[in-house]
């Protein structure tokens, strides 16, 4: 009876996949067929509706069928579909301006700025942009400030109090657990490492956070004073004394332009169309505006400029949506290079860094491309460590004043869990070798000063690889390169400065380098980007296995989930990194 049993509930779980699995199948064929129609019609005064409360990707061009499905609760918008659709509705007679739901983007500064250019830009049409927002936070704050209008919901939120910069460490759960980690490293500044050896910041790098905020804050609240008509002090002076506390704060200190509800907004917007009051709005959403009829101009398809997006962290192998993979990048790079319609490439980079073999394989093919075609590098809200490591290697490096960047250097981490495997797991490891170094590195017993010697001078030669490659890049002597090397951290302005980066601008200034390197002028040339957008089966292949992966992490560790994850994730870092200390949150 148990086995008949057994028999039946396997039929019923195979029935209940089959199911589901073909009605994911038929929603993604439904959702290509739909993608697939005529072009979007814009009606006459429509407005171009944008929800900016989600994270913004890079690149993020297909619209995902499953993301009701598989949401985590968080939404991705690609930051290229948004600068697309606001330079096409800037044309679009039928576009009479934009409305904007903004109150937590989850995105950096630099793509804050991104998209800030591009709404200023828009606004010389003629048109307007409104925002209008429950709560607001800090980068909704400084994305709103180039609204016509702004509104915040009278009973609502805003966050206006300055920036600050939180670590998380770990050190406090690795001595509970009986974990301790072995670190090697070259560089008083390269702090990655800080969080699981220290429980504080140490003052180099609380040093160098403190001059790269500082950075940040100048820009932003500069920028912000100017489109007020304000100064700088006078914005200080808001922020130091946490004047605004309530939303009506914000419109006497002229943070914002309005208090109002929903409905209040909704009759501004009316004024604005020129429409009655009685009257509907005519709203047209960014994925449906996607497929409306395109009035920026494309030029020769003979002549193009490839946008290589490189996002995520660092590592060897196939890349993913949130990875950078050595292979994957390869093959774009390469493809980009052999196609004779390509004249020349922009590398978008997006990245904290990760292995440091990986950002030199690609290094590599960098400059194996470089002799065929132009390569400029444009980088986003971090090209830090391993992502420098890509852009030094390039012919002109663009940074955004907010972009985080430098971090040259080079680190290796182990963990030796002797103590939690004897003392707290009970588990002991013994075992025969036919040479000394044949069991080394070990994680389960403490290392000779031999075996940390082996793999710090791994270290040491993989830095001065590094900053060598780095000053031939930059044209500069080695001495001097070291000078703003040691894994210092930088701001996009603060590296100009010192030498690290040549141009301060965004995407588009590097695709015009980029262009003019070639000879090309505006409306000669189309911009295409890389790689493609995955499949919709591609897509619901990843999302059912991220989503079961975290879903099992919250059942079995509920808030300590995160956690779980992090170390998950350091097990699987290869031995030496060039990464950015990532977990650095600014807000």
């Amino acid at each position: 009876m148990l086995q008949f049993l057994k028999y039946v509930l396997a039929t019923i779980i195979g029935i209940f996949l089959f199911s589901l699995f073909s009605l994911l199948l038929i929603i993604g064929i439904g959702s290509m067929m739909s993608s697939s129609e005529d072009e979007t019609s814009v009606k006459s005064n429509s407005i171009l509706q944008l929800d900016l409360n989600t994270q913004i990707a890079e690149n993020s061009t297909k619209e995902d069928p499953f993301s009701e499905i598989f949401s985590s609760g968080e939404k991705k918008t690609g930051l290229i579909d948004l600068k697309e659709a606001i330079a096409n509705a800037k044309l679009d007679p039928n576009i009479k301006g934009i409305s904007i739901k903004l109150e937590y983007p989850v995105a950096g500064f630099a793509e804050i700025e991104e998209i800030r250019n591009a709404l200023i830009d828009f606004k010389k049409s003629g048109k307007f942009v409104y925002t209008y927002a429950e709560i607001m936070t800090e980068k909704a704050v400084y994305l709103s400030s180039v609204a016509t209008k702004s509104f915040l919901n009278p009973a609502g939120g805003i966050e206006f109090n300055g920036l600050d910069a939180e670590i998380k460490f770990m050190k406090g759960l690795f001595d509970k657990i009986g974990v301790k980690p072995v670190i090697f490293r070259v560089g008083q500044f390269k702090s990655f490492v800080e969080p699981y050896i220290r429980t504080d910041m140490s003052p180099e790098n609380k040093m160098q956070v403190s001059e790269y905020l500082g950075s940040i804050s100048n820009h932003i609240y500069t920028k912000m004073a100017a489109e007020k008509g304000m100064t700088k002090v006078e914005i200080d002076e808001i922020l130091n004394k946490a004047l605004i506390q309530e939303p009506q704060d914000a419109v006497k200190y002229k943070i914002l332009t309005d208090v109002g509800y929903e409905d209040q907004y909704d009759a501004a917007l009316k004024k604005a169309v020129g429409i009655k009051e009685s009257a509907k709005l005519s709203f047209i959403k960014l994925g449906s505006y996607k497929k409306a009829k395109k009035y920026v101009k494309e030029g020769s398809r003979d002549n193009r400029i490839a946008v290589i997006v490189a996002e995520g962290d660092i590592n060897s192998g196939e890349g993913g949506s949130e990875s950078i993979g050595s292979e994957t990048f390869l093959k774009e790079l390469r493809k980009a290079k052999n196609d004779k319609k390509i004249k020349a490439i922009v590398l978008r980079i997006n990245s904290p860094g990760g292995s440091a073999l990986a950002s030199d394989v690609m290094w590599r093919e960098i400059q194996l491309t470089k002799k065929v075609k132009p390569v400029i590098a444009s980088m986003g809200s971090v090209a830090a460590s391993g992502g420098y490591y890509m852009a030094m290697g390039c012919d002109t490096i663009v940074a955004l004043p907010t972009t985080i960047t430098g971090s040259i250097g080079i680190f290796g981490m182990l963990f030796n869990t002797q103590e939690l495997m004897n003392n707290k797991l009970g588990i002991t490891f013994d075992g025969v070798k036919t040479h000394e170094f044949a069991d080394s590195p070990s994680l389960t017993r403490e290392m000779s000063d031999a075996e940390k010697m082996l793999i710090q001078n791994s270290v040491n030669k993989g830095y001065e690889k590094f900053t060598s490659k780095a000053a031939a890049g930059r044209k500069m002597p080695i001495e001097k390169l070291k000078e703003v090397a040691g894994g210092r951290v930088w701001t996009g302005v603060q590296a100009k400065n010192v030498g690290l980066v040549d141009v301060i601008g965004g995407l588009d200034d590097a695709i015009a380098i980029a262009a003019k390197k070639v000879k090309l002028k505006a409306g000669d040339y189309q911009v295409k980007y890389y790689p493609y957008p995955k499949s919709e089966f591609e897509q619901i292949m990843e999302k059912f296995g991220k989503s079961q992966e975290d879903a099992k992490l919250k059942e079995y560790l509920g808030v300590f989930a995160p956690m779980a994850k992090e170390i998950k994730y350091l097990q699987n870092m290869e031995r030496l990194q060039a990464k950015l200390p990532y977990h650095l949150e600014i807000k």
